[in-house]
């Protein structure tokens, strides 16, 4: 499959291009960048075409990764799919459930294969235990914490505008929703308040009945940082495992999903959909801390 690489930055240039230039049934066939400078320098280093027409590249390939912040990838992907191009996405799929609800439009209506890169999900130990979880039922609810410090001299993530603005709960929120909702299931109802250091604290009802609770920022004390998920129920309690992998190895496992997909014609668990319910989730969380009141997911 000939992939088209939308995005310059770190996490393009260190993952998703690393993964797709060495993947054995994958061709790294252009990169493009909002940055002509950058793209050509990473097309370079990878030993591909430099675009600078983002239709252009579209057009040659039969799929797009992109990395890039969410507002400007919804668009592209939108743009992407209405020509017929397969969709590796990053998280989150979108900015609001509007744009999301398009996207995922033009994929169904093409029968296009979508996979949105929750980097835990495509890790073998942690979808084992989401399975098993998930299959032995009987869960009273979930526990995310996911405090990151990315404002620390030498990070490649502290000057993203995106990441300042929106902060943890839509950078590392998908990450814990992506874990959560598997098990627990859809989201009723969402209570969310801000926190100290730019954290977002969010209460869960699920429809099945379950309480999920998420603690969420970019700007943890560095002694601070965690990132743990558990649930409880009848099973007493188990905690999410550690990955046991890297990024590349898991966005490379991401494009064999991908690759899955489109060969066999069946949805992946962490498809466009999947990708549109947790936007569902964390708009109705951004909007509840900003309004103070309980807020049901569109």
């Amino acid at each position: 499959m000939r992939f088209g690489l939308l995005g310059t930055g770190h996490w393009a240039a260190e993952t998703q291009g690393a993964a797709l230039a060495a993947h054995p049934q994958a061709e790294l066939a252009g990169i493009w960048g909002r940055d002509p400078a950058k793209a050509e320098a990473l097309a370079d280093r990878y030993g591909t075409r430099p675009y600078t027409d983002v239709d252009a590249l579209i057009a040659d390939v039969d799929a797009v990764a992109i990395a890039l912040p969410p507002d400007i990838q919804s668009g592209l992907a939108e743009r992407a799919a209405l020509a017929g191009r397969h969709l590796l996405l990053d998280k989150p799929l979108a900015f609001t459930t509007e744009a999301a609800d398009r996207i995922v439009t033009a994929v169904e209506e093409r029968g296009l294969a979508s996979v949105v890169f929750f980097t835990s999900r495509f890790a073998a130990p942690i979808e084992t235990f989401l399975a098993t979880a998930a299959a032995a039922g009987g869960w009273d609810g979930g526990r995310a914490t996911a405090f990151a410090s990315i404002f620390q001299p030498g990070s490649p993530y502290g000057a993203s505008p995106w990441r300042r603005e929106r902060g943890g709960l839509w950078d590392v929120g998908p990450h814990t929703l992506s874990v959560l909702l598997p098990v627990l299931g859809p989201v009723a109802e969402v209570t969310a308040i801000d926190g100290p250091r730019g954290a977002t604290h969010a209460l869960l009802r699920h429809r099945s009945g379950a309480v999920g609770t998420l603690a969420l920022t970019l700007d943890a004390r560095p002694a601070a940082m965690e990132f743990a998920v558990d649930f409880y129920g009848e099973q007493g309690s188990a905690a999410v495992p550690d990955a046991g992998t890297t990024a590349v190895k898991a966005f490379t496992s991401a494009v064999d999903r991908l690759l899955l997909s489109a060969r066999n014609g069946g949805a992946d668990p962490c498809d466009v959909t999947f990708g549109r319910e947790v936007v569902s989730v964390l708009e109705a969380a951004d909007r509840s801390r900003r309004e103070g009141r309980t807020v049901t997911p569109a």
